[in-house]
C-alpha cells in the first residue's frame, strides 16, 4: 500500500534531455499515480495550429483554439503511465513528435494567454484524478506552486546531447551529433527566456543531477526522498 495519499499531486520539471519524462513515467508507476506530460498538450495545440494553416504570428486565432481545446490524455492498455493524446477525437500521440511539430512548438508556448488557458486545463485535469505526477517546464513554479513535492531534473548538456540522439536513432531519425546540440541549445535559449512560464527551479524543488545516474537511480532517489520527508 503506497505511503502517499492519492490526492497528491507532484511536479518535475527539467530541460529537453534531463530525463524528466522517462523518471516521471516511473515514479508515477511506482505509486500508482496518473502521469501528465504538459509538453504533450502543448505539442497537441500547435499540430492543430498547423492543420489549420493559422499563422504562429496570430496569436488571438491560437488563444482561440487553446480556450475550447478538446484535448486528453488517455492511459493506454499498458497501464496508466503512458499515455495517448487524443486531440478532436483523434489519437495524435505520434504526429505530435514530428519534427515540424517540434520546431514550432515555441511560437505557441511563449503566447501569454495561451499559457493561461494551459494552465487552467492543466490543473483541471489534476483536480479530476487520483494522484498524479506532472512534468514540464513551470509546474512547480507556475502550475502547481503548492505541490507538497517538487524536483527539477537536470543532466550535462553533453550527456542531454547523446541521450536525444539515442531516443532519435530508436525511433529511426537519422540526425546528426551537431543537429541535435543546436536545437537543444536553441530550445533551452528558449525556455529559459520566455517571459510567461520560464523553465527554472522553483526555490522549494529538489534538484537532481541525472548526468551520472541511471534511471532507476534517479526514480529511487526521488520516491526515497518522499519517502524520507514522511518520517
Amino acid at each position: 500500500m503506497s505511503l502517499f495519499k492519492k490526492s497528491e499531486a507532484i511536479s518535475i520539471d527539467g530541460p529537453a534531455g534531463s530525463g524528466k519524462s522517462t523518471v516521471s513515467r516511473r515514479v508515477a508507476e511506482k505509486l500508482g499515480f496518473a502521469y501528465i506530460d504538459t509538453g504533450a498538450m502543448y505539442r497537441a495545440l500547435t499540430l492543430k495550429v498547423m492543420n489549420e494553416g493559422i499563422s504562429f504570428d496570430d496569436e488571438e486565432k491560437i488563444t482561440e483554439l487553446s480556450h475550447d481545446l478538446d484535448l486528453k490524455l488517455i492511459p493506454t492498455t499498458e497501464g496508466k503511465c503512458t499515455i495517448r493524446v487524443i486531440l478532436d477525437g483523434k489519437d495524435v500521440s505520434e504526429a505530435i513528435r514530428e519534427l515540424g511539430v517540434t520546431r514550432n512548438v515555441k511560437h505557441v508556448a511563449r503566447i501569454a494567454s495561451v499559457r493561461k488557458n494551459m494552465v487552467k486545463l492543466q490543473r483541471r485535469m489534476v483536480s479530476n484524478l487520483d494522484g498524479a505526477v506532472m512534468e514540464g517546464r513551470d509546474i512547480g513554479t507556475v502550475v502547481l506552486p503548492g505541490a507538497k513535492y517538487k524536483f527539477y531534473v537536470d543532466a550535462s548538456f553533453d550527456e542531454r546531447v547523446i541521450r536525444r540522439l539515442k531516443e532519435l536513432a530508436a525511433k529511426g531519425k537519422v540526425v546528426t551529433r551537431e543537429e541535435v546540440a543546436e536545437d537543444l541549445k536553441q530550445r533551452d535559449h528558449t525556455d529559459k527566456t520566455r517571459k510567461v512560464g520560464p523553465l527554472k527551479k522553483a526555490d522549494d524543488a529538489i534538484f537532481v543531477d541525472t548526468t551520472d545516474m541511471t534511471i532507476d537511480e534517479v526514480v529511487d532517489e526521488v520516491v526515497g526522498y518522499m519517502r524520507n520527508s514522511l518520517r
